[in-house]
């Protein structure tokens, strides 16, 4: 699985960070990113989580 965030509709207000900080960082230009690589096994429910609770359903996760 891969976390994707759209920057074209994130508004940098760290919920993704603070809820799964493994996967999600808030970078230099205020946006979140998401890690390049597998989200471990571990943290899938994490990473949705952070998926489900941002406001404006910028996170993708795809099931590669």
């Amino acid at each position: 699985m891969k976390a994707r965030v759209d920057k074209d509709i994130c508004i940098g207000c760290g919920l993704c960070e603070s809820t799964c900080s493994e996967i999600f960082t808030i970078e230099d230009d205020g946006l979140a990113v998401a890690i390049e690589g597998d989200i471990l096994e571990s943290l899938v429910e994490q990473a949705e989580e952070a998926k489900d609770g941002c406001p404006v359903s910028a996170i993708e996760i795809d099931e590669e």
